[in-house]
């Protein structure tokens, strides 16, 4: 059993999620002993052999070849490869991701046995691969369309250098990056040969992936990352005063920005990785593209801040060894098997694009919306953990983007630390943290969800969920301050449960309303839940379940507590 719990364990994904052993021994000193072994846990696990397999009874029941409504969606299916059944494969951005993925392996292939092969052959900086490989991988990937990439990185470079004060720079650099959302979502598609007759041969070429936009929303990230970066460097430099030797006038006897030499440099924590500047000459165009363009991570992330992987350039991290990145290709590909095992007896993904929901109970609509949510986590963790694994096969360590299970949340606030994690300690780096960080918690959560709403897609219906969500915020904010007192009493967890219960109806309606079931089918099931006696049964019971979930969720965090491990989500 030690070594499965071991394999699922949150150190085997990242180990940034290790404290230090100060830390360590603070959390533990913390947690509370076991209670897996009490007749309300033993009662609990009952409940969960029991309900999770009727959940997925349920959902098959739901979205199958028995269910009166199949016909209306079975022309979204194709041909599958598990024990003769169909497949689910009508989600478009999956199914590029998985129609792609043999040709993503061989990239993966190529690359790092390119890179293998240089660094027998020759003797060359690990950048200076980047940046040949990257320059011919974006030509590949966009064609011609990469052109329009460069001209919004290379705008931004010339305001970081150009406007003398950092201030106004920064200003200047977060004005432009926004705006060429705007720009790119009204002239994308502008052809080359309107803007002058001789270029429209570079309207014949378009890369492998036409839609260049959609993925320089993740080089957006990594442009301000590199300008805010050197811009934060300029202005440390400034501020620093170097002292003189009697001996040597003029001389510095200490540079904070000095680069040690790599044998001789302490290895950083993550934290010192991502804000220690980095010598001045060290944001140099050439370091930018090659961070800019960095194969591994450009289609979708995970994100990691240039200072960071200008480090891990130069220092490989002791962290990065075979055993660990094999375990975590291991992982990886248990959650590409489960989802093709969702995709092959779930058709839920079709069900919902089609309504084929009439005549379900609100217990069979809720586990349709519940299984697409779970797709829509595996659909986006999937690619993440793939570009991850090629990364840290290449021997750059960017962050985790999912450190927990999407069922495996009870808090808004701390779902939001684990969902997408890597741009989420951008925007704390980068919007939360110069804003003025808690101290204004309010106005920096609605600066830092506008951002994120404004990155995902330039529509008003995102802005106004990034506001909305800000407003859910608030009252778990307010009513965790105003209980923490009493958290030493026996009825504290129990009352937290109840919080958690309220907390994940929530966030399942929101995310059903945006992502699955529309306003047609929320209706639907509102309706159901309050308007027949099996809907209030269902409402009931979800509740008790939601109840034990909780419990459940409270007592895995603390054992993660007893082994040092506290990620706060």
């Amino acid at each position: 059993m030690h070594p499965i719990l071991e394999f699922f364990s949150l150190q085997v994904l990242d180990d940034r999620l290790l404290p230090d052993s100060k830390r360590k021994q603070q959390v533990i000193s913390k947690s509370h002993i076991s209670r897996w072994n009490t007749w309300e846990f033993r009662i609990y696990l009952l409940v969960f052999l029991f309900i999770v397999p009727f959940m997925y009874k349920t959902c098959m029941d739901a979205s199958n070849e028995t269910n009166p409504n199949y016909n209306r969606f079975q022309h979204l299916l194709s041909q599958g490869w598990m024990f003769g059944r169909k497949v689910d494969n009508s989600d478009s951005q999956y199914r590029f991701f998985r129609d792609n993925l043999p040709m993503l392996v061989g990239l993966i292939v190529l690359h790092s046995g390119l890179r293998k092969l240089v660094g027998l052959g020759f003797t060359i900086q690990r950048t200076t691969f980047d940046f040949v490989f990257g320059i011919v991988f974006l030509f590949g990937a966009h064609g011609y369309n990469c052109l329009r990439i460069y001209f919004h990185v290379f705008v931004t470079y010339l305001l970081a250098r150009l406007i003398p004060k950092p201030k106004y720079a920064t200003l200047a650099c977060w004005i432009w990056a926004v705006s060429t959302l705007f720009i790119n979502d009204n002239y994308r598609t502008v052809q080359f040969g309107s803007l002058l007759p001789s270029l429209s041969f570079m309207d014949q070429f378009h890369g492998i992936i036409a839609r260049w936009d959609v993925f320089y929303n993740f080089t957006l990230l990594r442009m301000l990352s590199f300008n805010l970066d050197y811009l934060n460097a300029k202005a440390e430099a400034a501020a620093f005063k170097p002292k003189k030797d009697d001996n040597d006038s003029g001389t510095e006897t200490h540079n904070i920005l000095e680069k040690q030499n790599p044998s001789t440099t302490p290895i950083l924590s993550d934290k010192e990785r991502m804000n220690n500047s980095l010598p001045l000459n060290e944001y140099n165009v050439f370091n930018y593209i090659s961070y800019i363009t960095y194969t591994p991570l450009y289609i979708a992330g995970p994100v990691i801040t240039f200072n960071d992987y200008l480090y891990q350039s130069f220092n490989p991290l002791p962290t990065i060894n075979f055993k660990k990145t094999a375990i975590y290709g291991l992982r990886l590909l248990f959650c590409i098997l489960v989802m093709e095992f969702l995709l092959h007896f779930m058709y839920v993904v079709a069900v919902s694009k089609t309504k084929a929901w009439q005549g379900n109970t609100p217990f069979q609509i809720s586990m349709i919306g519940l299984f697409n949510l779970n797709i829509v986590w595996l659909k986006l963790l999937i690619p993440w953990r793939m570009f991850r694994f090629w990364s840290l096969v290449d021997g750059i360590d960017p962050p985790e983007n999912m450190i927990r299970c999407m069922d495996n949340n009870y808090s808004a606030m701390a779902f939001w630390r684990a969902w997408h994690r890597s741009f989420n300690r951008w925007t704390i780096k980068y919007i939360y943290v110069p804003l003025g960080g808690s101290r204004y918690r309010i106005l920096t959560s609605l600066a830092v969800f506008s951002f994120v709403a404004i990155w995902h897609d330039i529509e008003l219906k995102l802005l106004m969920w990034g506001w909305i969500v800000v407003l859910f915020l608030l009252p778990e904010i307010t009513l965790t301050n105003m209980f923490k007192p009493y958290s030493d009493c026996w009825w504290f967890r129990h009352v937290c449960a109840v919080g958690a219960i309220i907390n994940i109806w929530m966030m399942m309606f929101a995310n059903l309303y945006g992502f699955v079931l529309g306003g047609d089918g929320m209706k639907l099931l509102i309706t159901e839940i309050f308007t027949s006696s099996d809907g209030l049964k269902f409402l009931v019971s979800s509740c008790v379940c939601l109840f034990v979930a909780a419990q459940v969720m409270f007592e895995l965090r603390e054992a993660e507590k007893r082994r040092g491990i506290d990620v706060r989500c």
